[in-house]
């Protein structure tokens, strides 16, 4: 008599993720990207790092116009690395986190001096270079160069983490996840691979709603299994984001120019344009006059400026002062007309400021 079934047993056991079966779903629907070599071709590495960097923590939509713009302004590297860094920044005004901008510039500058202009295979040589993390070295090995390689970004992570149902949270889980990910790469087609498992997290796993039934892997997903994938990845709290505070001085000539300035090279949006501001601060600063850049009246406008940050969120009051046209810009400063705002590397937090200021720049009624 045949014994009875155990449930506990018997319960079905997801195999192993074939490689193979993500690499012919990603024959028939990859996707159509500006940076990606039509299929066969070799990609090319400038490309390659070009967009990796401009994708970090940025969506493709946002990215694709600045990445074209910055293709056709400097083709290749060696004209990136000859190109003046406010230039760069400017270009890059509005895609945010501005170091990226930074990064770019310096290490387009170490391939053309150090590297003859050529971008190395290798991802111990790739991580050498400035502004390139584990990631971006694995995604250029990868993709530009056919080594074996993950980069494992938040598409993989969210991949992995449902494949294999990773319960421990992140960040913690990133060390597992990407050895996880190591267990999963063919042996070959290594570009195609990496390429696929970002196509598979932004279309078909998504964070919400993944849509299981198109996935090449769905009966190989253990959290498609228990009938909860969107439990995965687990993500531990987040601590509350902080708020700052502090005063923008808009100093307006009769003509228009507003005084601005560069921020520091390095730190926080630095080398980017702004309108002079106090610092920025937990309840601002108690005395905001003594960092205004002119010695005149300042009037407080009506007006805040409010932009979060991924460690804080600002608030930015506006002062407003009328300068005659014969004012001399502070040492540091200098007059920008507003014809001249989209030549300035302003970030998103300063335009902000500009046109919420729009309004004042006729002066009061």
């Amino acid at each position: 008599m045949p014994a009875a079934a155990n449930p506990a047993v018997d319960k079905a056991v997801p195999a192993s993720p074939d490689p193979g079966a993500l690499l012919a779903w990603y024959d028939r629907h990859q996707r159509r990207l500006p940076w990606r070599a039509p299929q066969g071709m070799r990609q090319d590495p400038y490309r390659v790092f070009l967009s990796e960097i401009m994708l970090q923590q940025t969506t493709v939509v946002t990215v694709a116009p600045y990445y074209e713009t910055f293709l056709r302004r400097w083709p290749e590297v060696a004209a990136l690395a000859a190109a003046p860094l406010e230039e760069v920044l400017s270009a890059w005004a509005g895609l945010g986190y501005y170091a990226r901008a930074r990064n770019l510039h310096a290490c387009a500058k170490a391939v053309s001096e150090c590297h003859g202009g050529q971008f190395p295979a290798d991802e111990v040589a790739l991580l050498a270079l400035p502004g390139i993390g584990p990631y971006t070295a694995a995604a250029i090995a990868a993709i530009a160069f056919e080594r074996r390689a993950a980069p494992v970004d938040g598409n993989w992570e969210r991949v992995v983490a449902r494949l294999f149902a990773v319960a421990d949270p992140l960040p913690k889980a990133r060390g597992k996840l990407r050895a996880l990910a190591l267990t999963l790469l063919p042996q070959a087609r290594y570009g195609d691979f990496a390429q696929a498992m970002m196509d598979l997290g932004a279309t078909i796993c998504t964070p919400r709603k993944p849509a299981c039934s198109l996935c090449p892997w769905q009966n190989t997903c253990a959290a498609r299994a228990e009938g909860a994938p969107e439990r995965y990845p687990v993500k531990a709290a987040k601590a509350a984001r902080p708020t700052r505070q502090g005063v923008a001085f808009l100093a307006v000539r009769v003509d228009g120019a507003v005084l601005v300035r560069s921020r520091p090279p390095k730190g926080l949006l630095g080398g980017m344009s702004e309108v002079p501001s106090t610092p920025w601060e937990a309840g601002g600063s108690a005395h905001p006059a003594a960092h205004a850049p002119l010695v005149t009246t300042w009037t407080a406008l009506n007006a805040t400026v409010t932009h979060v940050f991924s460690h804080f969120a600002l608030e930015l009051q506006l002062w407003r002062a009328d300068a005659p046209a014969d004012t001399l810009a502070p040492a540091g400063h200098r007059w920008v007309l507003p014809g001249g705002f989209d030549a300035e590397a302003f970030p998103s937090v300063m335009r902000k400021v500009l046109a919420h200021a729009q309004p004042f720049f006729a002066g009061p009624e």
